[in-house]
């Protein structure tokens, strides 16, 4: 597995902040101050990838502001412009039992019963609660998108990572 496998991404640098080597950055962690407990962050963007070590970040707007080591000015700061933020995954912190990183979730098959449903694409964060993106995979009952909201032990039966399956409480023909 390449590094790239191993980072998950929780934002986006958006544009350069100032002329001093700032970029601002919008944070898509839970809750989104989390993002300033990373020192490196894997930047994936326009210019390719690179790893670089931030020397200070603060809250900004409804996003934040953050510098990183040997960025002094505004054009060093538009390289990092449109980058997807990563952080390696060795570095969240672990989780109680039964709480799931989405990134986790990706690529489990889900089933109701027997039933292969398909397989989870991606989540979406509705306010209400999250909901499972579950399109259809090789052997799967039929080809329909479905959203499956990700509420345990109501519609979420049993999540099991090291299986690769997810199984549900839900109508196949909804």
């Amino acid at each position: 597995m390449s590094i790239e496998e191993n980072n998950t991404v929780m934002g986006k640098v958006t544009s350069v902040y100032g002329i001093k080597g700032w970029v601002k950055v919008f944070s898509y962690a839970q809750p989104k101050e989390n993002i300033c407990r990373y020192k490196v962050w894997s930047l994936e963007g326009p210019s390719g990838t690179q790893q670089v070590k931030v020397s200070s970040v603060k809250a900004h707007g409804n996003g934040f502001v953050a510098q990183f080591e040997g960025s002094r000015d505004r054009n060093q700061a538009e390289l990092f412009c449109g980058s997807l933020v990563k952080i390696s995954q060795s570095d969240l912190p672990e989780l109680s039992k039964g709480d799931y990183y989405w990134h986790q979730l990706n690529g489990l098959n889900v089933f109701s019963g027997d039933i292969l449903l398909g397989k989870v694409s991606h989540m979406l964060e509705t306010g209400a609660n999250d909901v499972l993106v579950v399109k259809r995979c090789k052997n799967s009952i039929d080809s329909k998108e479905r959203l499956i909201p990700y509420l345990p032990d109501q519609v979420i039966k049993l999540v099991d990572l090291e299986n690769g399956l997810i199984s549900v409480d839900w109508d196949p023909e909804f």
